[in-house]
């Protein structure tokens, strides 16, 4: 599948998606608790892989501009009806993949990713736009699902069942460990690791880590 597929994978599952209860509320509250301590009223946000704009429309109002991205358009037109509902004047949502986006003069103190980093393609290169999307010292925070600490029969069985016949994106398999290398080899300090998870260890660590001067 496609960087194309992926995105039609996206638009057919958008509905089904949005309809989707957050699994472990209390978990993605302590994620949210932790990310506005870090963020400040002045500072431009970027998200990557939005979704359908619920972690977006709970933060956008504690910060000057939130610029809200995903690959699909049923992910976005979903977004700005949710948007539309509960209009937040400084909130963009807007699709887009991190390579479509151009750093400029006024960066982004803090770029976002939440489940976004195991769906990319090129995880080295992502990480290296992101940083360069950053301005001084800005924050890149994720929580993203590392398929090489889960179940064996997910990653090596499962998985690529799915994918072959077109139920599932591209999902790449790494474990925290590696994941916190790529983010330091590509000019990041990481400042710090948690697991949110309200029972046991979900496999998705909490990564806060700043742009390397």
């Amino acid at each position: 599948m496609s960087i194309t597929g992926d995105a039609r994978f996206w638009d057919r599952s958008s509905r089904k998606y949005a309809m989707g209860a957050i699994a472990d509320q209390a978990g993605y509250e302590r994620t949210l608790d932790r990310i506005r301590a870090l963020l400040g009223p002045g500072d431009r946000v970027l998200e990557l892989g939005c979704g359908t704009g619920t972690t977006a429309l709970r933060l956008a109002g504690d910060v000057q501009d939130y610029l809200a991205t995903d690959i699909s358009a049923g992910m976005i037109a979903i977004a700005n009806e949710k948007h539309a509902a509960g209009p937040i004047p400084n909130l963009v949502f807007r699709m887009a993949t991190v390579e479509q986006l151009t750093p400029d003069a006024a960066q982004f103190n803090a770029v976002l990713g939440f489940n976004y980093l195991h769906l990319v393609r090129d995880l080295p290169g992502t990480l290296r736009r992101i940083h360069a999307l950053l301005a001084a010292e800005g924050l890149f925070i994720s929580k993203t699902p590392c398929v090489g600490d889960m179940n064996p029969l997910i990653r090596l069985a499962l998985l690529p069942a799915m994918r072959a016949i077109g139920k599932a994106p591209h999902a790449g398999v790494f474990r925290a460990a590696d994941l916190s290398q790529h983010i330091s080899a590509a000019g990041f300090d990481v400042l710090a690791t948690e697991n949110h998870a309200t029972e046991g260890n979900d496999n998705r660590p909490y990564i806060v880590a700043r742009k390397r001067t």
